[in-house]
């Protein structure tokens, strides 16, 4: 039987309905290699099957729970697209997961990405999943796949989003939180590169209300075009927790994300437990300044949007607290002692001292 159309049919090809397939492939010839920069005992890191496998045993682990997270960038990536920079998202959408793994004490292990677009532009996108190859080098974990989506109609010219999808493990004798936090044990703080993935809505509008260009030199650090400073990609704590960890000098950690200082911190607290952090004892960024200023945002507002400096926040007891501070500071960490834990049986559970010295009260 013949399958070919009559000839009063017009053909039709995928392309006029505004997917390039070809595009799409010669993205994956161009990510290929960088997958495979990113391979690691247990997985090759390998494109093009249907799925990717990972061999624990081989990793090392001996009794493993599994951990797995998703997140994404949010509008952030209005300003990757406004500024015409590409390179950094990426970075920012493996912190988001890698970051909320490692406050398990999981060491992550595989990453996939998901791409959606309008129409595939590939230099962009390679630029894009470039910045996801270096985030997870920086992690220790394996890019082993992802989706391309390219869909007409859903996005904007130029517009695209991004989600990521990480899995790591921990032996069940390691998994944080623990449970022996106490009164009197010690928060230090890492701090943040920046912004990081946040709070971009409000900064945006901001940004926005001053009629700036993202070319225009930052209104609070005149050597970096103010995209620039706002694209610094979130940092990935991975490999200097897991040393810490590693020498059972941590109880627990909290990823300063959405909710900022306030909300974050209590979702690793015992009941009847809060903390006491001082402001004045951590030196941050000036973009959080700027933002308190120029957006007339209070205190309150801006601990509970921003990481207002402090990405992650580590507790531990006073006994491993210098030895905690020592290793993250070698593996290049910036590392304050900004609180203490307390007993607190009612009210807010962070209780937030001296905010002054980072943004006007």
């Amino acid at each position: 039987m013949s399958t070919s159309l009559p000839n009063s049919t017009p053909r039709r090809a995928y392309a006029e309905a505004g997917v390039d397939i070809d595009a799409g492939a010669a993205l994956v010839d161009a990510i290929k290699p960088l997958a495979k920069s990113t391979a690691r005992i247990g997985a090759d890191a390998g494109l093009g099957g249907f799925g990717a496998l990972f061999d624990l045993k081989a990793a090392g682990f001996r009794d493993p729970i599994l951990v797995s997270t998703t997140d994404g960038v949010g509008t952030k990536l209005k300003v990757a697209i406004d500024a015409g920079k590409h390179d950094t998202v990426g970075i920012d959408l493996v912190a988001m997961c890698v970051n909320d793994l490692i406050v398990q004490g999981a060491e992550p292990l595989l990453f996939l990405d998901y791409f959606a677009t309008g129409k595939l532009d590939v230099a962009a996108a390679a630029q894009i999943v470039a910045g996801i190859a270096e985030g997870c080098r920086q992690a220790g974990c394996a890019l082993v796949g992802g989706e391309t989506a390219e869909m007409p109609g859903m996005y904007a010219k130029g517009d695209y989003d991004l989600a990521g999808f990480a899995v790591g493990a921990v032996e069940r004798d390691r998994i944080l939180p623990r449970q022996d936090i106490v009164a009197g044990d010690i928060v230090l703080g890492l701090a943040s590169s920046g912004v990081h993935s946040n709070g971009f809505s409000l900064v945006r509008k901001i940004v926005a209300q001053e009629n700036l260009s993202y070319d225009a030199p930052a209104p609070f650090d005149a050597a970096q075009k103010l995209g620039d400073a706002l694209l610094s990609p979130t940092r990935i704590y991975v490999r200097a927790m897991l040393q810490a960890i590693k020498a059972d000098a941590v109880k627990a950690m909290a990823h300063i994300t959405g909710g900022g200082l306030l909300e974050n911190i209590p979702r690793v607290l015992p009941d009847g437990i809060g903390v006491r952090l001082d402001a004045s004892s951590w030196q941050a960024p000036p973009v959080f300044r700027w933002l308190a200023a120029a957006g007339g945002i209070d205190s309150h507002e801006m601990s509970r949007t921003f990481n207002c400096g402090i990405g992650m926040a580590v507790i531990t007891s006073p006994e491993k607290a210098d030895e905690a501070m020592a290793i993250l500071t070698e593996a290049g960490e910036k590392v304050f002692r900004i609180g203490v834990v307390e007993p607190r049986a009612e009210g807010e559970k962070v209780i937030l001292e001296n905010c002054g010295k980072v943004w006007p009260c």
